[in-house]
């Protein structure tokens, strides 16, 4: 018998044909071991397979493995998960309801894909593995859910770890709006005035053929550049944050070295040590109360750190804890890690509570982390505001004192 099929390939890539078998079952066996899985099957049908037209095709769509998608929106998905284990529904049936609930096609393609995998034998956590979507901290907690039967905590706590990451870079942005709002208005500012404003005083000082000062000069010289050379400006500082990050990329020995410098600013250097002392801790407690071993739970939390220095902090306490050494001892020698984490280690160790004494201190380092961004915040947007005015206030300078010296010249004839 001869059936179209509909189908997609593991990369979620759909393509349609015929195929010839004796049942749909086994036109989908067949579909299974090219490596198919069968979206429509019909029967008897002469039909050509719809394709696309040009138009109708997403030249920019991407493969659903690699793209990303809103932490709050991951957040929901995981709580659900959780809300439905705990409740008693079975993974398949709680896959279902998300995939129904869903609007997001992107997200819809990802939960269909793994609920094929599910439906194939795949773990969970397998299939979760396969998007990048998934952090490895959720992939290795809900696998340690897999292998103790406690699914809903697992989903609960790796919902827990995504909201408070959440939680903390939404206070630390928010914190850090009201001054980033002023440096880009002051950018805007001098745009106007350098574009418009400017270059009209320039015009009316050159008729009146007036000496000007040499503030006035200065400024009206950049106004000059700026208004006819701004292309420059935009490429100079293109190159230069390219060729930053693609040192950065290429060099590991500069890239620890400008992250270590970023540590040692002050007061944001230290903000930075207690967001991402906070963070590893937050990693470890969860992952080790879900039973993933040391060695892999100082792996995965090292991964998480996005500063080249700490991590490679992290990566040599790895290699002395894999030969022995406790955790405690191996910190102590680096100084990115402070010696009141270094000591509640170390109890938490002996005593054989070390993700509670983990989670404490993550507590402990978030807070912070809230009082040193206020207190940033509290210094910067004085700061910013001192800076616009002088700004503001040398340009409208260089523009008065002409203006004086015109109303002599015009008083005087």
């Amino acid at each position: 018998m001869k059936y179209q099929y509909t189908a997609v390939n593991l990369k979620n890539k759909k393509s349609c044909g015929f195929i010839n078998a004796e049942s749909k079952a086994d036109a989908i066996l067949h579909l299974q071991n090219e490596g198919l899985t069968a979206v429509e099957l019909l029967e008897n049908t002469e039909n050509q397979c719809e394709q696309k037209s040009i138009w109708e095709t997403d030249v920019f769509e991407k493969d659903i493995h690699r793209i990303k998608i809103n932490k709050k929106k991951l957040l929901t998905i995981l709580n659900q998960m959780s809300i439905m284990m705990k409740a008693g529904v079975s993974l398949p049936i709680a896959m279902g309801v998300l995939i129904d609930g869903e609007k997001d096609k992107k997200v819809k393609q990802i939960l269909t894909e793994m609920n094929k995998d599910l439906h194939t034998g795949m773990p969970l956590s397998e299939s979760m593995d396969k998007f990048k979507v998934f952090s490895k901290i959720t992939v290795n907690i809900i696998n340690s859910g897999e292998a103790n039967g406690r699914l809903e905590i697992a989903f609960e706590r790796a919902a827990k770890i995504l909201e408070k990451e959440i939680r903390l870079s939404t206070k630390i942005k928010g914190a850090m709006g009201y001054p980033v709002f002023l440096l880009i208005l002051t950018m805007f500012l001098m745009a106007i005035m350098n574009s418009f404003v400017l270059p009209n005083f320039a015009s009316i000082f050159s008729q009146f053929g007036a000496e000007l000062p040499g503030i006035t000069v200065f400024i009206m010289s950049i106004s000059t550049f700026i208004v006819h050379k701004w292309y420059l400006i935009l490429f100079f500082i293109f190159v230069i944050i390219f060729g930053y990050k693609i040192i950065k990329l290429k060099n590991r020995a500069f890239a620890e070295e400008t992250d270590k410098l970023l540590l040692k600013i002050p007061a944001i250097g230290t903000l930075l040590k207690k967001s991402y002392t906070a963070r590893f801790c937050r990693i470890m407690s969860s992952l080790i109360e879900s039973g993933v071993e040391i060695v892999k739970s100082l792996e995965i939390s090292r991964d998480v750190i996005p500063n080249k220095y700490y991590k490679n902090q992290l990566s040599k306490i790895i290699t002395e804890v894999k030969m022995g050494a406790s955790i405690n001892s191996s910190m102590s020698k680096y100084e990115v890690f402070d010696s009141l984490l270094v000591s509640m280690i170390q109890v938490g160790e002996k005593s054989g509570m070390l993700n509670e004494t983990l989670d404490k201190m993550a507590s402990l380092y978030e807070i912070q982390t809230e009082e040193k961004t206020k207190h940033l915040t509290s210094i910067l947007e004085p700061a910013m505001t001192i800076f616009i005015a002088l700004i503001v206030g040398t340009v409208v300078i260089s523009i008065i004192i002409p203006m004086f010296d015109m109303y002599s010249i015009i008083s005087a004839g």
